[in-house]
């Protein structure tokens, strides 16, 4: 069955990458978060999804701890989120690729390196893992959005992270490099890594080992992919999250309403976020 109160999943509570109490966040006279209450489990790859501006982006700065929170406790791998013992064990990607377009993409990937302090041979790995070995000498100036985009994801895997928080790694991408990269999600979730993942892209919802559906700032569920299907009696994992918002907001289940309110804002916050820690 679902858990609609994460809190209440007694197997993630033992051992969490992330445990949320209580956060709130607010953006003016806006509260975008009141009081989530929220496990991450360790060495899963867990998808956080739902329609632009509903608040992902906000909770993923929170547990990186670049968002500034109005309540609540956010720990992090046994730390509180940002803290210094963190900076090598989170890797970040935000949404806009923040990379140098001045450099290459091997200049940026060394760079990014020397000031985390990785190995030498974690530029050549991330580069095959990204399918950037083509594009390593190009200036970033010269690439694609969704190659700028993968140019993030390698710096973010520099030093091999015990958590990365990835915000829509595959938008922009083609679907043979988007299967890659999900197959590269779970191999780093099969080694140790905890992933959290956010898509408004329905259709990624099973390739996730559990899955966070959000709306309005509150997780309608915290759950797998199999057991939303079931619960719900849809035939995927769209159709599965219009009946959730069916019976928690049935007067706004076929509009955006707030979610589009916040989206601008919510975006403008990582315009200029990092890529990595």
């Amino acid at each position: 069955m679902m858990n609609s109160s994460p809190a209440a999943g007694s197997e993630l509570v033992g051992d969490a990458a992330v445990v949320i109490e209580g956060l709130r966040v607010k953006r003016g006279r806006t509260t975008v978060l009141d009081g989530l209450d929220l496990r991450i489990p360790r060495g899963q790859v867990v998808g956080l999804l739902g329609p632009s501006g509903c608040g992902k982006t906000t909770l993923m700065r929170s547990i990186v701890g670049v968002q500034r929170v109005a309540g609540g406790t956010v720990e992090v791998l046994g730390e509180p989120a940002g803290s210094s013992p963190l900076r090598h064990r989170v890797g970040y990607v935000t949404q806009a690729a923040s990379v140098y377009d001045d450099l290459t993409v091997r200049q940026n990937l060394a760079y990014f390196r020397s000031v985390l302090g990785a190995g030498k041979a974690d530029v050549d790995r991330a580069i095959e893992a990204t399918d950037l070995g083509a594009n390593a000498g190009q200036l970033v100036s010269t690439l694609s959005g969704g190659q700028r985009s993968r140019v993030s994801l390698a710096a973010a895997l520099l030093g091999s992270p015990d958590l990365l928080v990835l915000d829509e790694p595959t938008v922009g991408l083609d679907p043979l490099l988007r299967v890659e990269l999900w197959t590269l999600f779970h191999r780093l979730a099969d080694s140790g890594t905890s992933l959290l993942i956010s898509s408004h892209v329905m259709d990624e919802a099973t390739r996730c080992d559990r899955l966070l559906l959000m709306r309005e700032g509150a997780i309608l569920a915290d759950t797998t992919p199999e057991e939303l299907l079931a619960e719900t009696g849809a035939a995927d994992a769209e159709g599965a999250f219009l009946t959730l918002l069916r019976r928690h907001h049935p007067r706004h289940a076929l509009g955006e309403g707030a979610d589009d309110a916040n989206e601008e804002a919510e975006h403008r916050h990582d315009q200029h976020g990092e890529a990595a820690r």
